[in-house]
């Protein structure tokens, strides 16, 4: 009987994809297996920023920033955090984080990711990588 109460504990905390989309009003760019992946662009004094805010189980802290691979029919593409320095933040949902990580992009591939179809999204950051597939609704 031990066992089954250890089994019922950890169902109840863990969190899956379905309750993160749920809760979220905005429509996923990626999903894995613990994390869902948030993502827009945006321009700033003539820059442009990939966005991204993943929200799920991954808990990171580092000075070395991180790389976002994206790839699909005709597209791979290699984006870098804009700050070195990026961190997971605790929700108000149990065992469940919040992680924003900004990367550059440059106007010219802007085009090409507006135009092509992403299948799989690659993040790299510290010792972690995370496989995302593109969400489809």
């Amino acid at each position: 009987m031990a066992f089954s109460f250890l089994k019922n504990k950890k169902n109840k905390s863990t969190d899956t994809i379905e309750a993160i989309i749920k809760d979220i009003e905005s429509t996923p760019f990626g999903v894995s297996e613990n994390n869902v992946l948030y993502a827009g662009l945006n321009e700033l004094g003539g820059y442009y920023f990939f966005q991204t805010v993943i929200v799920g189980q991954l808990n990171i802290k580092t000075m070395n920033g991180a790389k976002l691979n994206l790839k699909g029919e005709g597209i791979e593409l290699e984006l870098k955090s804009d700050s070195p320095e990026f961190e997971s933040d605790p929700s108000p949902v149990k065992s469940r984080r919040i992680t924003k990580i900004d990367f550059q992009i440059e106007e010219s591939d802007i085009k090409t990711l507006e135009n092509s179809r992403i299948t799989s999204i690659q993040l790299k950051a510290k010792k972690q990588e995370i496989m995302f597939t593109k969400y489809v609704k």
